[in-house]
């Protein structure tokens, strides 16, 4: 495929095809996939989470700067947007944000929409990372669109996990109820001038030391995007995790599972456009649907009788 012997050239044309092509599901999209999914496996993916307003999109604005800057890197850039209702594209468009990388060539930034996943991740997303791995970048960026119980998936993503909070904002709280303090690999406590950031630390560590069963003790990083104040230590944090996680088998062993994982969705997903044509075509679904709309029938006898069906084609 053309596109494909493009996009492993680094053609960035080529790049925003290919994720086009995986974002709107198209007809080529699995001749695509499956071309360059043994090119895959090499890039880094940091994801970066946190409440709205805790200053996410600065924080990967000026991350990005620095890791090209002092690493040199090549970063790719995913910003999961909420969907737009009217047009089905992402609602907020993080790369207006982010104008001072438009003319690197060693960063690709593209915003996405959920397109109504509840895991925060629509599929797309996760085969985008794929085309950015393919197309050469060296770490690829991924920031969520906020944080809560949803924001859960970006563990189906990602190597590391950055979870942001701010100063005097209730992000504990929030943290605790999502469960995030599970899922994260390095807080970044961003805007770490305003009052409150030594409480917001203080009370991040308190948390942590109630855990003694964690093998990486997740590292508390003061962070001021705005000033690139705690960037080279946030990114140190970061390459330290992956190099634990590395010596302890652990980083090969959660890319498997998460392969694992990705199959059984696909499987899921594929059963389920499955199960709708089929149904529908025959007409037997809408009939079956009203008599459960009825109340001659209950869902779980609905559910019966429509596997029955599908056994039979």
């Amino acid at each position: 495929m053309k596109l494909v012997d493009e996009l492993l050239d680094g053609n960035r044309r080529a790049l925003a095809r290919a994720i086009t092509v995986v974002e709107n599901g198209t007809a080529e999209k699995k001749d695509l996939l499956a071309e360059i999914y043994p090119h895959t496996g090499n890039a880094y993916v940091i994801g970066i989470t946190g409440s709205p307003g805790a200053g996410k999109s600065s924080l990967v604005d000026r991350l990005t700067e620095h890791i090209r800057k002092k690493h040199g890197l090549s970063v790719g850039i995913i910003a999961v947007d909420p969907t737009s209702p009217f047009s089905g594209g992402a609602l907020l468009g993080d790369r207006i944000r982010m104008q001072d990388h438009v003319l690197d060539s060693g960063v690709f930034i593209r915003s996405m929409g959920t397109r109504g996943s509840l895991g925060g991740l629509s599929r797309a997303t996760k085969e985008a990372i794929k085309v950015l791995d393919a197309g050469g970048m060296n770490i690829i960026l991924v920031e969520t669109v906020g944080v809560g119980q949803s924001e859960l998936d970006i563990m189906n993503a990602a190597d590391s996990i950055v979870v942001v909070l701010t100063p005097g904002a209730g992000d504990i709280i929030q943290t605790l109820k999502a469960g995030i303090m599970e899922i994260a690999d390095i807080f970044a406590v961003n805007k770490a001038d305003l009052d409150g950031a030594d409480r917001t630390i203080t009370e991040v560590g308190a948390m942590l030391d109630l855990d003694k069963e964690r093998l990486w003790r997740p590292p508390v990083v003061r962070v001021v995007a705005l000033n690139n104040y705690g960037l080279d230590d946030l990114f140190e944090n970061i390459l330290k995790h992956k190099e634990f996680f590395e010596g302890q088998g652990l980083l090969q062993s959660s890319r498997q599972l998460r392969l694992k994982s990705e199959v059984m969705d696909v499987v899921l997903d594929q059963l389920k456009e499955k199960i709708a044509r089929e149904l529908k075509d025959s007409g037997d679904l809408e009939s079956v649907l009203e008599r459960v709309v009825n109340r001659d029938i209950d869902p779980y006898q609905a559910s019966d009788i429509i596997l029955s069906k599908l056994m039979k084609l």
